[in-house]
């Protein structure tokens, strides 16, 4: 049977880091690490498994202690969590596979029941309207401090040790968490940051602490191996922006000056809240490798690869449920079901026992 999506089995070139096909795995918490945020075997065979991808993007990981948000969310700040993801780097490299790692704080979601009591942070103090799983069963979100401008360096230089010790893991890149509602992204909506100092108020100003990042951590990995990814329409974590195309307008320009391996943009809203168009706000501004994420299929994926609008594109649940979802692509064969109950809980079920297809 002839392949019924060539381009998206074109090998790509993104930044530094060249992949055998354009299928990329979406960053997906899955919550399944032991004590101490550090990674399993689990974990490991997990992503081994979807290795035949251009590129795997492992899960929002802690790039700094006490910004627990999911309570079994791995770390990448201790040399425990560290040698745990070089299990996971080992094993994806040992199938031929790529795999960078996605660093994030969780800003105004981390609940002091998940971090000893600490406080969050987060650009002005507005709490999340909602609740969060902790080992104390449901609690609301906690209004946050606002970070100073002499705490902010802080994150800076975290983000910076994040970098470097995925570098000692086996990465082979990092992707900077601006998406979803987390720290970075409540410094870029102004739903979010209504600071009046020189981290707020215009587009320029909110973007300040997510480009100072970019820098900091391209000086470790330099910037063709370090991406980006946004979701300035997803209303997840009581987000929202007053003019989610125009900041990504604005934002892409900037990141123009990067030259960053590639900028990874959910078009999506979880809740159908927003529903302007940012992905072609994204591929008329940004200059670089745009990888578009949120609701594609192989066809409408291979469309836009083949006009040129996007390097690559990455996929979420699919992936999850599918472990083999280039080979299932390539062949036209059906896919499994995603079982939602077991997103999130321990063990192997629902996480690696999906089933490959059949010879």
């Amino acid at each position: 049977m002839q392949n019924p999506y060539p381009h998206l089995f074109t090998p790509v070139k993104l930044g530094a880091i060249e992949l055998k096909n354009r299928i990329i795995m979406a960053p997906l918490t899955r919550a399944r690490t032991e004590v101490d945020h550090i990674p399993t075997d689990l974990m490991a065979e997990h992503y081994a498994q979807r290795a035949s991808g251009g590129l795997i993007i492992a899960e929002a990981t802690m790039a700094m202690e006490g910004c627990s948000s999911f309570w079994k969310e791995p770390g990448i700040y201790s040399d425990a969590q560290i040698a745990g993801w070089k299990k996971v780097t080992d094993a994806v490299h040992a199938k031929g596979g790529k795999i960078v790692l996605q660093i994030w704080h969780g800003g105004r979601t981390c609940h002091p029941a998940l971090n000893n009591g600490k406080t969050p942070v987060a650009p002005s103090a507005i709490a999340v309207e909602d609740e969060v799983h902790t080992p104390e069963g449901k609690l609301p979100y906690t209004v946050p401090h606002a970070l100073t401008l002499e705490e902010i360096p802080e994150i800076i230089e975290g983000f910076k040790q994040a970098a470097i010790n995925a570098k000692t893991a086996g990465f082979d890149g990092v992707e900077v968490h601006g998406a979803n509602g987390y720290l970075l992204d409540q410094f870029l909506r102004d739903g979010s940051n209504q600071r009046t100092d020189s981290y707020g108020g215009s587009i320029e100003n909110r973007a300040r602490l997510l480009l100072e990042v970019l820098t900091s951590v391209t000086e470790v990995w330099g910037s063709e191996r370090v991406g980006l990814r946004i979701s300035p329409v997803n209303s997840y974590n009581s987000m929202i922006d007053s003019d989610p195309v125009e900041l990504t307008k604005c934002l892409c320009k900037k990141l123009n000056d990067f030259n960053l391996a590639y900028l990874h943009v959910m078009r999506s809203d979880f809740f159908g809240v927003q529903q302007q168009d940012v992905i072609s706000a994204a591929e008329e501004n940004y200059q670089g490798n745009l990888m578009g994420n949120m609701g594609y299929d192989a066809s409408e994926a291979e469309a836009v690869i083949a006009k040129g609008k996007q390097a690559a594109v990455a996929f979420g649940v699919i992936y999850l449920a599918n472990p083999d979802l280039p080979e299932r692509f390539k062949a036209g064969a059906e896919l499994n079901e995603a079982n939602p109950d077991t997103f999130y809980t321990p063990g192997a079920e629902g996480y690696t026992d999906y089933p490959f297809m059949k010879a």
